[in-house]
């Protein structure tokens, strides 16, 4: 019997910034540490090898994830909000 090995996923906050000065933000983004390895070493190289760019960057940084009952507060008071400005 094998035993399957749970890899813990961690959040990720992704920019990928182009010789041009363009740049995308890609807020959370939830990898394994193999994944993100992998990500770093091979997809990105080939994506821009495919879209044709040169001097193409990324930067990766671990995000800080956000209290569960926090989250739920600020969607709540932007709900009320909401609701007032509907009225």
């Amino acid at each position: 019997m094998t035993q399957e090995i749970q890899q813990t996923e961690y959040a990720y906050f992704i920019r990928v910034e182009t010789s041009n000065g363009k740049s995308t933000d890609i807020p959370v983004a939830f990898l394994t540490r193999q994944q993100l390895a992998n990500f770093l070493q091979f997809d990105f190289k080939r994506l821009v090898e495919a879209a044709g760019i040169k001097g193409a960057r990324i930067q990766v940084e671990r995000a800080t994830t956000a209290d569960y009952e926090k989250v739920l507060g600020d969607i709540a008071a932007c709900l009320r909000t909401a609701g007032i400005k509907a009225a």
